[in-house]
């Protein structure tokens, strides 16, 4: 196995959808930039309520990636 060097980043997704939508997201926004992500960590949720309905998911993760 080969050894690596990690290095994290915090970023806020979110979505109308679902929480797993807004990670999706803040994943493929992370992704244009950094080609070597490797792991997750969901590190807060929070929703915003319209009439009584979840209306709205964002949902901050970490994300570790490999360095060159």
């Amino acid at each position: 196995m080969s050894e690596h060097a990690y290095q994290k980043i915090e970023i806020t997704g979110s979505s109308s959808i679902s929480i797993q939508n807004a990670i999706e997201n803040a994943v493929a926004k992370a992704g244009e930039t950094i080609k070597t992500l490797r792991w997750l960590e969901v590190v807060e949720t929070r929703g915003h309520i319209d009439q009584g309905k979840v209306a709205h998911w964002q949902v901050t993760v970490k994300i570790g990636y490999t360095l060159s």
